[in-house]
């Protein structure tokens, strides 16, 4: 299937859906300037995340923290912005045509392009959090005058997102797992779903009767086992195009 018929075949069973959900990962976000923390090129060539990415490595010397990792990936963040397949995903909310946007990743991109319904894994960088009292705030108004940055209670500020050592909460992953048995369509867009607990997801939507359409720039392990077919390209252009048809 060539990507012009595969759109048009994707916007079609999106129309004909009655519950849509997309599946998101770094790939998304890549056209926004928001490196991945995996794979070729990723923060996580250049940073170990066993030492500066772990809630004991954090607790133990949070200034470290803060200067190799959080200050850099606050930078990036503060900087970007959604782009076209954030965009799009929100016009299909707003059509009427997506429920809901389960994401990995930790930047708060839909959120600002205009989606509603987000459940996320890992969190928010979009937001800070005081290890102690819980406190939150944007991440764009964090006075980083000292290292690492306090509370007003004293308590230490962090990323709202979860480090490596912290479960993911359950409230998201029990409702992530619920609305991804109810879909009849869902979208996987910028990841090959192979880390848990995303991966498991696309094969559970699958074994409920769903279809599952992948969008990708290289085929991926989901698409040889999981995914009814692939549409291969920038997320942006093609996550426009099937918003503008679902939208006509």
């Amino acid at each position: 299937m060539d990507r012009t018929h595969a759109i048009q075949q994707a916007a079609e069973d999106i129309r004909n859906a009655r519950h849509t959900v997309a599946l998101t990962g770094a790939g998304i976000s890549a056209e926004s300037g928001i490196p991945p923390f995996r794979g070729k090129g990723g923060v996580w060539e250049r940073i170990d995340p066993m030492e500066f990415a772990t809630i004991d490595a954090f607790l133990k010397n949070p200034a470290k923290v803060w200067q190799v990792l959080f200050l850099e990936m606050k930078q990036v963040l503060d900087r970007a912005h959604p782009n076209a397949a954030h965009e799009g995903l929100a016009r299909l909310e707003q059509s009427g045509h997506l429920r809901t946007v389960i994401t990995q990743n930790v930047d708060g991109l839909h959120q600002a392009a205009g989606n509603t319904d987000v459940i996320e894994f890992h969190g928010n960088f979009a937001w800070q959090r005081c290890q102690t009292c819980g406190q939150t705030q944007p991440s764009r108004e964090l006075e980083l005058a000292a290292m690492p940055p306090r509370c007003p209670c004293g308590g230490l500020w962090r990323p709202a997102c979860v480090l490596f050592g912290e479960l993911i909460p359950t409230t998201p992953l029990q409702r992530s797992q619920a609305i991804t048995a109810a879909c009849d369509v869902m979208l996987v867009i910028g990841t090959s779903a192979v880390v848990e607990p995303a991966a498991s997801l696309p094969a559970l939507a699958r074994a409920a009767g769903a279809k599952i359409i992948e969008i990708n720039p290289e085929p991926t392990p989901l698409t040889r086992r999981t995914s009814h077919y692939l549409i291969q390209g920038k997320a942006g252009e093609i996550v426009s195009r099937i918003a503008d048809q679902c939208a006509g």
